[in-house]
């Protein structure tokens, strides 16, 4: 059992640092708390009045719970980290007791006042309110610009419309778990033209579902442009999209550029349509880990004609699904230029691919030019295809599998395997001088992974991204967290989360993350309230801690000036606990301890004034010998696991823990 919030019992210590000893007394019931907390505040009020109130800190809140449960565990003699204290959780005195009794007697209980606890605690909860846009006829027609909105419906919106545009620019910016649906909109509509522009830009979680979008539509156009473009965590879903339109002409440019770890899945995409265009271009460019499947998309299509450009260019780990694409379709045509360019690994399943089709052609041009070798499997390809041509110009594989595809009408002009002679490779490879890294530059953002000998003063060095860019959150006190099952289908039922949401997904993700069994040498543990990062870093490394992390996010993505460089417990191997946040309605860190490192920190100058604009922690990993081979620390440094030291910066929102000096 969880044990209730931490209480002061005496009147005297009340105004005292909360840096001191602390009380030697054993908690209270919250009854007590109850009875005494009126005549206690009011007696606090008396012996403190000279203490400006900015600088007073009530000790019945769940911030001060932790602080003293800090000087309990840590007997290291400095100041507690500014850093751990702002994730703390901001709950008052009285909603902390209020809340912490609710989930005493269980979730169900503590359910029916979520909405006041995430307002309260800072929480990333789902969003419970949606405005609703039905079709009505000062709608239908003519022009509609839908600016900075948010968490809409629209539903049976500019159904059988004639004409008109529709705009959504800067809809849903910046936004924690924005959720919009466009369901049934603008069906059977004749010319109706749909902008997509500066959609969710910058957004967590972001979750959008386009369902029985333009059926039957005739004519018209949707342009997806900037779409999606640097959001974390993207939850896209296109299902019966265009489904018997005639003649409608789809775009998607700069669509999830810069996302990172997201799904967009076209089902039911373009079926039975005739002479449906779309176009995917510069589509998931330097995203991180997005993954899109394409199941029924254009299937008994006639003419469907469908462009992928530079599609998945220079990615980290793409996984695409083409799956009963283009099945009974008539007279397509598909064309796959720059496709996955300069990505790194990622995997391309092609199955029961223009199945039955009649007089079709597809084309794979500059295909998978990887910089580190995927793999593709082709299943079922263009079998039954009657009158078809297919093309794979360009084609550059490994690790590739065709099995059961057409034997006939199916051309292999310039494909070449990674491994083979020079001789094969395309022109474009023998431009590239000797001595020269080629792309790959998703990994090698400048400085992200560096070696030690360049961390010392006067070195000017790139400084990576190193902003959070997780949703704003707080840690749960113990006394509530302790009583949410820390298990997907609880948490998502709890908070209300649907599962095929973008949060729900996060969700499940964390915990499985969590569960998965250590690698050699590991320990780990997923801490869900301050307390227990507190406890996991003790237990490792004993009472003598200190915790760090990179002072700001000055110089970021620019270049700087290493200053004065002071390594942790005299520069001297060591062992470290590092904590980095997980995606969760709460502040959960994935905590491990990491053996036979050295921390630095080093004052990080402006180049031109040589003033300090930051202190940054990095530590320096002296054994990589079980690190994966396609870690981007070898790709970026030109190595291989085991054989040197990698180095990086701790990032905003993640924090070290070492013996303390």
């Amino acid at each position: 059992m969880s044990p209730p919030p931490d209480c002061f019992a005496d009147d005297a210590t009340q105004h005292a640092s909360l840096m001191a000893i602390p009380l030697p007394l054993p908690p209270r019931p919250l009854l007590i708390l109850f009875l005494l907390l009126p005549s206690l505040l009011r007696s606090s009020a008396n012996e403190t009045a000279a203490t400006p109130p900015s600088t007073a800190l009530n000790p019945f809140t769940a911030k001060a719970a932790v602080m003293r449960y800090w000087n309990r565990k840590v007997t290291a003699n400095r100041p507690q980290p500014a850093f751990l204290l702002s994730k703390l959780s901001p709950l008052s005195a009285l909603d902390y007791a209020t809340f912490s009794s609710l989930a005493a007697a269980g979730p169900s209980a503590l359910s029916p006042r979520l909405s006041a606890l995430c307002a309260a605690a800072r929480l990333l909860c789902f969003p419970t309110r949606f405005e609703s846009h039905a079709s009505a006829a000062t709608a239908r027609d003519g022009p509609s610009d839908f600016a900075t909105y948010q968490n809409s419906n629209f539903s049976n919106y500019a159904s059988g419309a004639v004409g008109g545009t529709q705009s959504f620019e800067n809809y849903s910016e910046s936004l924690n778990v924005p959720v919009d649906t466009f369901r049934r909109y603008s069906r059977d509509s004749a010319g109706h033209n749909d902008s997509f522009a500066s959609y969710a830009p910058g957004g967590n979680v972001v979750t959008a579902k386009f369902t029985s979008y333009a059926s039957s539509a005739t004519g018209g156009t949707g342009d997806f442009t900037s779409y999606g473009g640097d959001t974390n965590i993207p939850e896209l879903k296109f299902t019966n999209y265009d489904a018997q339109a005639n003649g409608r002409h789809q775009s998607f440019g700069s669509y999830s550029d810069d996302a990172n770890s997201g799904d967009q899945s076209f089902a039911g995409y373009g079926k039975d349509g005739n002479g449906v265009v779309s176009a995917f271009a510069s589509y998931a460019k330097d995203s991180n880990v997005i993954g899109s499947g394409f199941a029924g998309y254009g299937e008994g299509a006639n003419a469907a004609r469908d462009s992928f450009t530079k599609y998945g260019f220079n990615g980290n780990v793409p996984e695409n699904t083409f799956r009963s694409y283009g099945d009974r379709g008539n007279g397509g045509s598909e064309s796959f230029s720059s496709y996955r360019d300069e990505s790194n690994v990622g995997d391309d399943s092609f199955t029961s691919y223009a199945k039955g089709g009649n007089a079709g052609t597809a084309e794979f041009d500059n295909y998978g030019n990887s910089f580190n070798p995927g793999s593709d499997s082709f299943k079922g390809y263009g079998q039954g295809f009657g009158n078809h041509e297919i093309t794979f110009k360009s084609y550059i594989g490994e690790n590739n599998s065709f099995k059961g595809y057409a034997k006939s009408g199916v051309n292999f002009k310039a494909y070449r395997h990674p491994s083979s002679s020079p001789s094969s490779a395309p022109a474009a490879d023998a431009a590239v001088k000797p001595g020269k890294k080629k792309a790959g530059h998703w990994l090698v953002e400048p400085g992200k992974f560096f070696r030690e000998h360049e961390l010392r003063s006067g070195n000017l060095m790139p400084m990576p991204d190193i902003r959070d860019k997780m949703p704003a959150r707080s840690f749960l006190p113990r006394s509530i967290a302790g009583r949410i099952p820390f298990s997907a289908a609880e948490v998502q039922r709890f908070f209300g989360i649907p599962a095929d949401t973008a949060l729900g997904k996060a969700v499940a993700d964390t915990v499985a993350e969590c569960e998965r069994a250590p690698s050699r040498g590991e320990t780990k543990r997923c801490a869900t309230s301050a307390e227990d990062v507190i406890d996991f870093a003790v237990a490792m490394l004993g009472s003598n801690v200190v915790a760090r992390t990179t002072e700001s996010t000055a110089g970021s993505k620019g270049t700087v000036l290493i200053g004065k460089v002071r390594g942790a417990n005299g520069g001297g191997v060591t062992r470290s606990v590092s904590c980095h946040q997980s995606l969760f309605p709460y502040l959960v860190y994935y905590c491990h301890s990491v053996p036979r490192v050295r921390v630095y920190e080093a004052d990080i100058l402006a180049v031109q004034t040589k003033e300090r604009i930051n202190r940054g922690v990095a530590i320096c990993h002296l054994d990589t010998s079980d690190w994966s081979a396609s870690h981007g620390a070898f790709l970026s440094l030109g190595s291989a696991p085991g054989r040197i030291e990698v180095c990086h910066w701790i990032f905003e929102g993640d924090m070290t823990w070492t013996v303390a000096d």
